[in-house]
């Protein structure tokens, strides 16, 4: 409890005494009245210095505003009739104990959230001429040397120089079992370095790093308001100005038609009494209070599991996902690729490997680091001339003086080579040297152990279709679809095929569309998508910026698990309103005809505010869905 909380806990604590006191206490008239105002003063001027503000603030139809008017109104008519000032005391008294409840509930909410994404560092340590200094992480340039000894936070993105320890990546990712890191290994800030001394150098800023773009999605999330969101806001515009005027024409028209048309007593207090009543009851809290807070609360239990969502409407919309596109390499598949065969070589084996691991040395694409890892010796550049990239395709270089062309069958019908295809399965990289077939390299890719059961759970959480995407061949594509019973794919696919093929989709899709990528070329797909999801997307800025929904690792269980906390999200966002919004229309029903009192509009206002609130913490509750 901050020290806020205990402030008003205390003053909760002194007005309730003080009520229960001055119940005993034989007074009258207007010594009465200063000694009740008294409690009601200590726990509610806040509250009516609030209301004074909104008159000249443009708020004034706010809840502070209804319940200073309702409490002062039941106030003026203990004074002119009743001398019972208890309902005024113990409305401003409930009301604030309401909002204690709901501060504390805000407060834990933000709390698990922040301890859950406590990744920021605090400090960096910087070496400098051999010495260690501590400074702040901002202040760290490019290329600076860094120290991270045991159990401090990795403060900035880089690449290990010296030492090799095992980071616990669990803030960042959910997961809980360590990664293993050596010299050469590229690191993230916001993971722990748990046993050995690492010298890191920096490769970001620190506002560039990781750690920085997470903790701004976390921060900035609630910006982006979802449907229900802004639904709950316009209801508001409307439903509290109409409740108020319905307020004060119910302490009118009554008594004057008694006097015009009844010609009877007017019976004033009476029908104000109601009005009052009626204004308590209208307080919209409950759900101004429990609808953003039951999506804070779904984002935050997301984040827990590694799973950034950028905002309550990228939220709502997973909820409504029907149709899944993945990508299939390094989202379905591991993205590792493995050199498992050189056929029908021209030429010495080892030579056509060293002519491929040459022309593919500029590239980052995980085919080509494959075939440079096999080849497993240094790249000497000055053998290297000219490079062009073909997207999708392969690439050309000039190696040794000579026209190295690799990629798949598309480039060799580019240079008019003709090449052979090859009937084992896996990813085909045909080479021609000097536009003369040389042979290929076989390389395949391995399925990741939970894609299958991914899948199987997506339709369990009512995901309608999955849809497949590669630019492999027709051979690999087909086979992994099959192995994992996707219902649609498509292979051979540029980058921009792929674009095309989900407008396509989206054109025939129930529901909204979902994609899946990497972030590897696949901000574009990203980007058009209903939702873009990236996998396995820590460090990769593109995917970070294109995606709604970003994985902090690339577990495919993780895309149901997102759906799923969506769903029960979107459930006591609904349960909320729901029940909201009947019982206050029940109880401003009563009101008006004189069956509620103010003990009855203290429940309609706060008890339902404190159930919705109790109900919207549960979105928090992801861990065993």
């Amino acid at each position: 409890m901050n020290r806020k909380q205990k402030v008003m806990l205390s003053r909760i604590i002194i007005s309730f005494t003080l009520l229960v006191i001055l119940n005993f206490v034989p007074a009258r008239g207007y010594t009465k009245t200063l000694l009740f105002l008294i409690p009601y003063l200590v726990i509610g001027y806040d509250i009516l210095r609030k209301a004074i503000l909104g008159l000249f603030s443009g708020s004034l139809l706010d809840e502070n505003f209804l319940m200073a008017l309702a409490t002062v109104g039941a106030f003026i008519i203990a004074i002119s009739s009743t001398g019972d000032y208890n309902e005024a005391v113990a409305v401003m008294l409930f009301y604030q104990i309401g909002e204690l409840f709901q501060s504390y509930a805000v407060g834990k909410s933000r709390k698990n959230i922040s301890a859950l994404m406590d990744i920021r560092p605090d400090y960096a340590n910087l070496e400098k001429k051999g010495k260690i200094e501590k400074v702040d992480p901002d202040t760290v340039p490019v290329g600076s040397i860094i120290v991270v000894r045991p159990g401090e936070k990795i403060p900035i993105d880089g690449k290990i120089i010296e030492g090799k320890s095992s980071l616990n990546l669990s803030a960042l990712t959910g997961e809980s079992i360590p990664a293993d890191v050596k010299e050469g290994d590229e690191v993230t800030s916001g993971s722990v370095n748990m046993t050995g001394l690492l010298r890191i150098e920096t490769e970001k800023e620190f506002g560039e790093s990781t750690v920085s773009k997470i903790l701004d999605l976390v921060e900035n999330a609630s910006s982006r308001k979802s449907k229900s969101e802004a639904f709950i806001t316009k209801f508001a515009r409307i439903y509290t100005p109409a409740v108020t005027v319905s307020a004060i024409l119910l302490a009118l028209i009554p008594p004057i038609a008694n006097i015009l048309i009844l010609e009877s007593n007017p019976q004033w207090m009476t029908w104000i009494y109601r009005a009052l009543t009626f204004l308590v009851i209208s307080c919209p809290c409950a759900l101004v209070i429990s609808i953003p807070l039951s999506f804070f609360a779904g984002i935050g239990g997301a984040s827990k599991e590694g799973i950034l969502i950028k905002g309550s409407n990228f939220l709502e919309a997973l909820s409504k996902v029907r149709t899944i596109v993945f990508d299939k390499t390094g989202t379905l598949t591991k993205g590792v690729f493995i050199v498992n065969g050189i056929h029908h070589s021209t030429i010495e084996n080892e030579r056509l490997l060293e002519y491929a691991a040459y022309a593919e040395s500029a590239s980052s694409h995980p085919i080509a680091r494959s075939i440079i890892s096999y080849y497993g010796k240094d790249i000497d550049e000055k053998r290297i001339g000219k490079i062009e990239e073909f997207g999708g395709n392969g690439v050309i270089a000039i190696v040794d003086g000579h026209e190295v062309a690799c990629g798949n069958s598309k480039l060799m019908d580019k240079i008019s080579t003709p090449y052979i295809n090859c009937h084992s399965i896996g990813t085909i990289v045909h080479v021609a040297i000097d536009r003369k077939y040389a042979g290929h390299i076989l390389i395949s890719d391995v399925i990741k152990p939970t894609s299958k059961e991914a899948i199987r759970n997506l339709k369990k959480v009512g995901v309608e279709k999955t849809v497949m995407l590669t630019g492999d061949r027709e051979e690999v594509a087909s086979k992994v679809a099959s192995d994992l019973g996707l219902d649609e794919y498509y292979s051979q696919l540029l980058p921009a095929d792929k674009v095309d093929k989900v407008e396509t989709l989206m054109e025939k899709k129930e529901g909204l569309l979902a994609f899946a990528g990497d972030g590897v070329n696949d901000a574009p797909v990203l980007s058009r998508s209903d939702i873009g999801i990236a996998m396995g997307a820590l460090g990769s800025d593109a995917a970070i910026e294109a995606s709604d929904v970003v994985l902090m690792d690339d577990d495919p269980q993780k895309i149901p698990k997102a759906i799923k906390i969506a769903k029960k999200c979107m459930r006591i966002v609904y349960e909320n309103i729901v029940f909201a919004i009947a019982v206050k229309f029940i109880c401003l029903i009563l009101g008006a005809f004189g069956i509620a009192n103010m003990w009855l509009a203290i429940f309609a206002d706060v008890g339902v505010m404190v159930i919705a609130v109790i109900n919207s913490i549960r979105a928090l509750m992801v861990k065993d869905l």
